[in-house]
């Protein structure tokens, strides 16, 4: 009795994984967030973000790299910049 409830209880375990890895392989197609703790506000990445973010990159002589991979330092650095540097719509 025990053998068929442990195959049971490692049946249910890997099922219940499978449908969190199609959920995590749909994340990417969501907005990223970024929260800002200066600020206390949320920076909402997109392609005008990333756009925005090389430009910072650019004029500030920047390593250029993916904003995910910056650390608190640097993104702080890039909230401040960018809250001088609203866009114009």
């Amino acid at each position: 009795m025990k053998r068929y409830l442990t195959v049971l209880f490692v049946g249910a375990a890997l099922a219940g994984s499978v449908p969190a890895r199609a959920d995590d392989h749909h994340s990417d197609s969501h907005t990223k967030r970024y929260y800002d703790t200066t600020a206390r506000d949320y920076h909402e990445w997109n392609q005008n973000e990333n756009q925005v973010y090389h430009q910072y990159v650019t004029e500030n002589h920047k390593r250029d790299r993916e904003f995910a991979k910056t650390n608190r330092r640097e993104r702080t650095d890039y909230f401040k910049w960018r809250h001088e540097h609203p866009d114009h719509n």
